[in-house]
């Protein structure tokens, strides 16, 4: 889009303001509203943010103005707010694309995939969030339908058809956005949903489903429910996950496809490297793919309180196999371990630099395992040489510290910052006393 066609769309919409937006650290949508008018000046010279005011920007008090400059390509009217249109935004400071900001981050992760390998990198992200409600006296939270009850409700007719409004008003919205919904259904979890977007480029991806959190969260409280992306928002629901399915592509082609694969899963040697280095950085990866506390409550070792469960805690992959960190399917890799809170610029980023280093070194996954892990003991699976991931943020951390090759692929200044906020975030946690705790322990010693 030119920004001469920019501006006849605005006027063809009837949009009075856009919002200029990029996203902080842990990747929640900032905007600013900008009468529509000044458009070139969001393109050219940005809307200006005090980054101090604003999650993981590595700014004091006293720094410069965050300038968060428009991609035209990304502006489209928002039609759960009326007269508003929305724009994807970059962060400059001093004229410079500024190392943290997330958007930059994965902007220059997908190019320098581009620059060494010659690959476009293509994903597809399945986010699942829970629509809920909360009580006003207690605070407690339940699924914002009570008829959402049954002990395995996945695919269940009335689970969708009770949030059908919801439903159609959210993907009717999308769809006029440019997001090309094609799948929705109710999740495993009571009061637990996803929604599927086709597959695009890697940087549009990643703003489509910016886009699609704002879309969701908003008009959830229009039709009284609270949408909400909390890796595990019930103990006795399964978590909401966000799977990524990956392709790296040459002219149009699926560089990970390989119909004469000698195992049957027909994928290529290069799909195997890639895999072979997110499995290599595995453990440092957790730390930006499950980023908060919470995200370990999902990540563990063992079954659901509903009946199922699909987070993998097992670094390894399979054919269908949903027990694995990573699927083959389709020609393509699914990695399972990500969650719904997960910043999808810093994780795409963080991803395609584990792959990349999987092509670089010719790193091998070993061989796929299409048994039951969660069925398996601790002695079973090390003698399949199969790892386990993280068990809390903690551990993520360190290993996140450890791991140069990731650090260095989100940027070590943006690494480090996200290191700090993510440390006194597990101080706060370990220090904090629940309930519980008290429920436990406080007449029983």
């Amino acid at each position: 889009m030119t920004l001469k066609q920019a501006k006849e769309y605005l006027e063809q919409n009837d949009i009075e303001f856009i919002l200029a937006q990029f996203v902080d650290i842990h990747g929640r949508a900032k905007t600013k509203a900008v009468p529509a008018n000044h458009l070139p000046t969001v393109i050219e010279e940005g809307a200006g943010f005090a980054g101090f005011a604003v999650w993981g920007l590595g700014m004091g008090p006293h720094g410069p103005d965050f300038m968060a400059r428009g991609d035209l390509d990304t502006l489209c009217k928002i039609g759960w707010m009326p007269g508003f249109a929305r724009i994807a935004c970059d962060g400059y400071v001093k004229g410079k694309p500024y190392e943290f900001d997330s958007r930059i981050t994965c902007r220059r992760a997908i190019e320098g995939l581009k620059k060494e390998t010659g690959y476009d990198a293509y994903t597809g992200l399945e986010p699942e969030f829970f629509l809920v409600k909360k009580d006003p006296v207690t605070g407690e939270i339940s699924p914002a339908n009570d008829a959402d009850v049954l002990d395995k409700p996945c695919y269940d007719y009335d689970g969708l058809n009770r949030t059908a409004p919801y439903i159609a008003d959210l993907t009717r919205n999308l769809l006029a956005c440019g997001l090309d919904v094609y799948q929705i259904d109710h999740e495993d979890g009571n009061g637990q949903y996803e929604i599927n977007f086709t597959y695009t480029d890697a940087l549009r991806m990643a703003d489509h489903l910016i886009l699609f959190k704002m879309a969701a969260t908003a008009i959830a409280r229009e039709h009284g429910m609270i949408c909400s992306f909390m890796p595990k928002p019930m103990n006795n629901r399964t978590g909401s996950g966000m799977h990524l399915h990956i392709s790296l592509c040459k002219n149009g082609e699926n560089a990970f496809r390989d119909d004469s694969d000698a195992n049957g899963l027909g994928i290529s040697r290069l799909a195997y490297q890639f895999l072979g280095g997110f499995f290599k950085h595995a453990a440092a990866l957790t730390a930006i793919t499950c980023p908060s506390v919470n995200s370990y409550k999902r990540l563990v070792v063992g079954g659901s309180a509903s009946g199922a469960t699909w987070a993998p805690a097992h670094v390894c992959y399979g054919d269908n196999n949903r027990t694995a960190m990573a699927r083959v399917c389709g020609n393509h890799l699914e990695l399972r371990s990500i969650d719904s809170a997960a910043n999808p610029y810093l994780m795409t980023a963080a991803v395609l630099a584990a792959g990349l280093d999987g092509i670089r070194n010719d790193l091998s996954p070993g061989k796929p395992h299409n048994i039951n892990l969660y069925m398996t003991t601790e002695s079973q699976r090390a003698e399949l040489g199969i790892d386990t991931l993280p068990q809390n943020l903690s551990e993520a951390l360190t290993a996140l510290e450890a791991d140069p090759v990731i650090l260095d692929g989100i940027g070590r200044g943006l690494a480090a910052e996200f290191i700090q906020l993510k440390k006194q975030e597990w101080f706060e946690y370990h220090h904090h006393v629940s309930d519980w705790e008290t429920k436990k322990y406080l007449e029983f010693y």
